[in-house]
């Protein structure tokens, strides 16, 4: 099951914070069709916020068709994102681990870390589209 975390310093609302992770772990394997949400009691009584934020979540979740309210039951993974990329995870996160590790070495902080990797990816990006 997946465990949710909040970032107050991200600038992202936290309804869209657990969007985004349900998103994440949907497309990384880590929840699969069928899988259990945590209740919205559990969730509020982890990260200490409203049930309305976790409750808009499960609803945009359940707009897009990922997952579905089971009233008295639960709320369910209904389909998952993964493609056939998946098989490549595990090669690519050893290497990003390596990487990681250097950067590490290297005296870069987690933040530092993170700034590099989303300069780097989007610049990349734009690269690519170019």
């Amino acid at each position: 099951m997946i465990e949710f975390h909040l970032d107050g310093r991200s600038g992202v609302s936290p309804y869209l914070q657990l969007v985004q992770q349900v998103r994440r772990a949907l497309r990384l394997g880590l929840l699969r069709e069928g899988d259990q949400l945590p209740t919205v009691k559990d969730v509020v009584a982890r990260l200490a916020i409203n049930p309305n934020t976790v409750l808009k979540a499960y609803r945009e979740l359940e707009h897009d068709g990922l997952v579905a309210a089971r009233p008295g039951v639960g709320t369910f993974v209904t389909r998952s994102l993964t493609d056939a990329s998946l098989a490549a995870h595990g090669p690519l996160r050893e290497d990003l681990r390596h990487w990681l590790a250097k950067a590490r070495l290297a005296g870069l902080d987690d933040e530092s870390i993170e700034a590099l990797f989303m300069t780097t990816f989007r610049t990349t990006a734009r690269a690519d589209v170019a």
